[in-house]
């Protein structure tokens, strides 16, 4: 339990055995077949063939498959093989992103790794690294842009998936806290703490303060918990009471505070406060 402190036409074409001639030969077409030689017969093509479909794209295809199933019916792997492109010399591209998978065991952490882990794996250089570190910061970006301009109050949803995303997986305590307007709009997402794995320091003197300069007439807080689990400890429970009674001296409502796990998130609002 923590504590708190207060990402081509020119094929040749055999004939009965014998070279017959190329497609581009323009006198192929006026010599026409030799006597006693018939032209060897086409493979069926798919739309030929008496009642047979296509042939599925296979497993080694992603993007074949990703075109004709849609990118929900695939899976991790073959999405991160997409995004990696073609593996480095000597590394094949899905053995890399079984690597990558097996190594952060979870595609939130992955995303959430520092660059120096992804470099120090085969088959991943800097361009790559990079590649994935844009991926994350593009996910985190469509989310809070997903929360611009529509009161936090009414998107419950929106609000975890972004702390998820956004702390959900650090290997160390944050503390975030979310400004909002008199309509409860989003006026800004700040890390107000970061701690160890089992420790942090909140200042709510710092909190109040920052939320008078901004304005903000309420605000979401929110800490990680990086063992996963989501049950408040009584150092949180402490902090969110001496939080919603200072807050509520100058006038400026605490709506929530949200302990974000890699999988689940515990609402102090939702259990009453307690």
């Amino acid at each position: 339990m923590t504590e708190l402190v207060c990402l081509p036409d020119t094929a040749p074409i055999f004939v009965g055995g014998a070279l017959a001639g190329r497609l581009s030969d323009p006198g192929c077409a006026e010599r026409g077949p030799r006597a006693g030689v018939l032209p060897a017969p086409a493979a069926p093509s798919a739309s030929t063939r008496d009642g047979a479909a296509p042939a599925a794209p296979r497993r080694d295809m992603p993007r074949e498959r990703l075109r004709t199933v849609g990118a929900a019916a695939l899976s991790d792997e073959e999405l991160l093989a997409i995004l990696l492109g073609f593996g480095l010399p000597g590394h094949d591209v899905f053995k890399v992103a079984r690597t990558l998978l097996v190594r952060f065991g979870s595609l939130r952490a992955m995303l959430d790794a520092p660059h120096e882990e992804f470099e120090a794996l085969r088959g991943i250089g800097p361009a790559k690294s990079s590649m994935l570190r844009a991926v994350t910061e593009l996910a985190r970006r469509a989310l809070a842009q997903a929360l611009d301009d529509k009161p936090l109050i009414d998107s419950p949803g929106a609000v975890e998936d972004y702390l998820r995303l956004l702390i959900g997986g650090r290997p160390h305590e944050v503390f975030v806290c979310l400004f909002l307007d008199a309509r409860h709009r989003l006026i800004r997402s700040e890390e107000s703490s970061r701690g160890s794995l089992t420790r942090m320091a909140v200042y709510p003197r710092e909190i109040v303060r920052r939320a008078l300069t901004l304005n903000a007439a309420s605000l979401i807080v929110a800490h990680n918990h990086p063992s996963g689990a989501v049950q408040p400890s009584a150092s949180d429970r402490r902090l969110t009471r001496v939080l919603r009674e200072t807050l509520a001296l100058v006038e400026v409502q605490l709506i929530d505070h949200l302990v974000i796990g890699t999988r689940e998130t515990f609402s102090f609002a939702r259990h009453g406060w307690t």
